[in-house]
């Protein structure tokens, strides 16, 4: 939820560098007002800093860059890293600790952190009077809190320089690396902002790095963690999903399959805007039958984005032309886009943004998600993945999208295991299995739920070919399909043989 506040007066802002930082911001930082932004090492503190005086230099900003912890070579090599130059940014660099370290034994009177504290902040209003800049990054203020030795002094000097910087009409950053938690709190109280970068180990696979506004005085800000990645060109960060801000969409409109029978059994096919489960074991069909939708989407002329946890476009291509379903034709025409997903490098943040991003940019009609087990192994723990899959869920809803979503059960036949119950999220449910009868493995599927609208509740049995999806006649005379070892009770053979002839009405021929 976004956090309220309210004035009268709205304060002019200054652009970070970072489109959806201001994004979260609401617009920018508010002009003239000293923030921190914290984080353990290798946070991305120095890049945000330096992207924020650059941002200001092609504005025509002065910008002076403060470091008491790096070399001007160090934030070279940073700058050198992301392709940019620094030429118009001013650096100064204060080696206090090193100073302190020659001059220990030199001063008789005072202590000597004494006067190399004071000694760095006059240093520092100096070169802040000579240039005037408008945008001043200050990197650590770590050495600070050492030489100032007490909470009372530290906190006296930052009051200091907030009131110095405000009188120079200049907008700082102030970076924490938090290596030193003595008067920690007494930054964060001064500041008008606190920004906190945080980068988190997986057990496998890339650091996960997330951005918070922790607190932003007088502004409405996006509340809550977003990830965010260090990519070439610098910060990029992936705001979280709020469907609250999202308008809904009403739309009481289906899509068909293009199969009679398997709309029957949905009655009669997909509500716009709604999400659909496809449960069941691995091989039984799910991801076949998802691709029948897209297949009669993109004949349509509606445009679909496919997100592939398991496998590559390739494959997936493949496996729909051997079932009569040739992709490759939209594929070259953009009306399909398939993308290919790594989950051990992909955050979820930004895999929600790529996801809102063909939504918003491409006005996609079909969103298709191949597996949920390749979602869930992104996710953090289980209780995330619910919430944030509800947020996906509902946005999507709002935005008019059907939302088909392959979840693979553990087993084959007989009792089955769920990694994630999901299917309370979902609108409709189909279930996919396999049994066994007259000494052959066949595949069923079943409609067992769907909340918009009445469908059918039998248990049919299909079967894949060259020529697509064949669904046969309900199996009345079976029961116990569903656990895999069924019982028949007929006299006549239900099963499918070969293509069966299927009677349709005129309604149905025309719209399939």
């Amino acid at each position: 939820m976004s956090n309220l506040v309210h004035s009268k007066t709205m304060h002019p802002r200054v652009s970070t560098g970072i489109a959806n930082l201001d994004y979260i911001l609401t617009g920018g930082l508010p002009q003239n007002r000293l923030y921190v932004v914290e984080g353990d090492p290798g946070a991305g503190k120095t890049t945000l800093a330096l992207q924020f005086l650059l941002d200001g230099a092609r504005q025509g900003e002065r910008g002076l860059y403060v470091t008491l912890s790096e070399t001007s070579d160090e934030l070279q090599e940073v700058a050198a890293s992301h392709g940019w130059s620094l030429e118009g940014i001013d650096l100064l660099e204060l080696d206090t600790l090193a100073d302190q370290l020659e001059q220990d034994g030199n001063y008789t009177v005072y202590h000597p952190a004494d006067v190399e504290l004071g000694e760095t902040l006059k240093r520092i209003r100096t070169e802040v009077e000579r240039l005037k800049p408008s945008r001043v990054a200050l990197d650590s203020v770590s050495e600070l809190k050492i030489l100032s030795e007490s909470n009372a002094r530290y906190r006296r000097e930052i009051l200091g320089l907030k009131q110095f910087f405000a009188r120079q009409k200049t907008t700082v950053l102030v970076l924490d690396d938090r290596t030193t938690r003595e008067g920690e709190q007494q930054l964060q109280s001064i500041a008008h902002g606190v920004i906190r970068m945080e980068r988190h180990a997986r057990e496998y696979g890339d650091t996960r790095r997330q951005i918070h506004v922790v607190k932003m005085r007088g502004v409405r800000f996006r509340d809550g963690l977003h990830d965010f990645a260090i990519e070439k060109d610098g910060i990029v960060i992936y705001p979280r999903l709020s469907a609250a801000e999202q308008t809904c969409e009403l739309n009481t409109q289906t899509i068909r399959s293009g199969l009679v029978e398997l709309d029957r059994l949905l009655g009669p096919g997909l509500d716009r805007g709604s999400s659909t489960l496809i449960i069941g074991p691995a091989g039984s069909g799910k991801t076949t039958l998802s691709t029948q939708f897209i297949s009669a989407a993109l004949a349509r002329g509606e445009a679909v984005s496919c997100f592939l946890f398991e496998e590559s476009q390739s494959t997936f291509c493949q496996r729909a032309a051997g079932l009569g379903m040739a992709l490759d034709p939209y594929l070259s025409s953009g009306l399909l886009e398939v993308t290919q997903i790594d989950p051990a490098v992909l955050s979820p943040g930004e895999f929600a943004d790529r996801v809102r991003t063909a939504v918003e940019k491409r006005a996609v009609s079909i969103v298709m998600i191949d597996s949920l087990n390749g979602y869930i192994t992104a996710m953090p723990s289980e209780k995330y993945l619910v919430i944030q899959m509800h947020e996906l869920l509902t946005y999507l809803s709002q935005k008019g999208v059907v939302t088909l979503l392959v979840l693979a059960q553990y087993g084959l036949i007989g009792h089955m295991q769920t990694p994630l119950d999901v299917s309370f999220l979902a609108d409709t449910v189909i279930l996919l299995r396999f049994f066994e009868a007259q000494g052959e493995v066949r595949q069923a599927l079943s409609v067992v739920k769907k909340r918009r609208s009445e469908h059918e509740r039998t248990i049919r049995e299909f079967r894949l070919g060259s020529d697509g999806i064949n669904i046969g006649p309900p199996l009345r005379d079976f029961e116990g399909v569903l656990t895999g070892v069924p019982k028949y009770r007929g006299t006549e053979k239900p099963l499918l043989t070969e293509n069966l002839p299927i009677e349709y009405s005129a309604t149905e021929k025309a719209a399939t």
